[in-house]
């Protein structure tokens, strides 16, 4: 008899389930974002935010919820109901590097969220001010070796992209230099201005323009490919650091337990605006350089391959925020 209801039980959650993907969505979804307006992923969220809103029938709401590292809105959205209408969009800081960061993270980035759809991911590039004697990635990387801990990189705080894109740099070259933490990339970039620093990493769409009106000079970009932003820039790799490639990477989750129906619905909305050809071109002319039509289940993949990457590097940087 209990197995009999059980069975029953289950049935009929698979059918309310059934029910409510097959009504999804009946009202406004809200898409949370770590980070501060004008960010990096703010300017992605917003411009999907209308092709995704026609796509699924319903407003989507962009909700910035910044601090703590992508803590606290990613433990508002593993807490929230698991019915696909709050969501969040992760990157390598929420999904990744935060495992290698904090002793203790208060979220599962696996356990606590479902992979939707990944979006799209930009490059960082590796900047100097104008006069820097450092003219490309070799000459700074000899400066390095024949003066080891006496160069200095800024970022925009321990565990960033731009601080782990030095460390790699460093791992990958076997060079020595010394990290000078800022409260934020701004603070960050203008310390290379000034020459309060020597050098660092930032996300090519933030400071591409800097570059072009002389303000900054520009050794490599860390994609694959060269920038669309600094099309005369190479990358890392060509100029010499072979391996190196870094991409700030950005996507959608939502909370455990959310209808694989419902998940899928928004997997395909998201690859349909992503696909479509103006869109692309869109995003390539906002700096966005890397896109994956990846399924769910691809793009958990991808995830766990990221935490493969970026948490050793972590470790090895010794960066620590508790």
């Amino acid at each position: 008899m209990k197995k009999i209801l059980g069975v029953c039980l289950a049935a009929l959650a698979g059918g309310v389930f059934s029910a409510h993907a097959q009504t999804y969505p009946s009202r406004p979804i809200t898409l949370v974002i770590p980070l501060a307006a004008g960010s990096t992923a703010d300017i992605l969220a917003r411009a999907i935010q209308p092709g995704l809103s026609k796509q699924l029938g319903q407003t989507v709401i962009v909700d910035n919820k910044a601090g703590g590292s992508g803590l606290i809105a990613m433990q508002y959205v593993a807490n929230a109901n698991p019915d696909g209408y709050t969501l969040v969009m992760g990157s390598n800081n929420t999904w990744a590097i935060n495992k290698g960061l904090f002793k203790s993270l208060p979220y599962d980035p696996q356990k606590d969220f479902k992979p939707v759809a990944y979006l799209a991911g930009a490059s960082n590039v590796l900047i100097v001010k104008p006069d820097s004697p450092y003219d490309s990635v070799k000459a700074l990387v000899a400066a390095m070796k024949a003066q080891p801990e006496k160069l200095t990189f800024s970022s925009g705080g321990n565990g960033t992209t731009h601080h782990l894109s030095s460390e790699y740099l460093k791992a990958l070259a076997d060079t020595k230099a010394t990290h000078i933490p800022y409260r934020g990339a701004p603070q960050g970039v203008t310390a290379v201005m000034a020459g309060e620093t020597n050098f660092g990493f930032y996300n090519t769409p933030s400071v591409s323009g800097l570059v072009n009106d002389g303000k900054l000079k520009a050794l490599a970009t860390t994609g694959e490919a060269r920038s669309s932003l600094l099309p005369n820039v190479p990358t890392m790799a060509e100029a010499g650091v072979a391996g190196y490639v870094i991409s700030v990477d950005l996507g959608i989750l939502a909370p455990a337990g959310t209808p694989d129906a419902v998940v899928e619905r928004l997997n395909q909305a998201v690859r349909t605006v992503m696909n479509e050809p103006a869109f692309h071109r869109k995003l390539q002319g906002l700096g966005y350089e890397v896109f994956r039509d990846d399924s769910p289940a691809q793009f958990g993949q991808f995830i766990q391959t990221d935490i493969d990457k970026w948490v050793p590097l972590v470790v090895q940087s010794g960066a620590r925020v508790d």
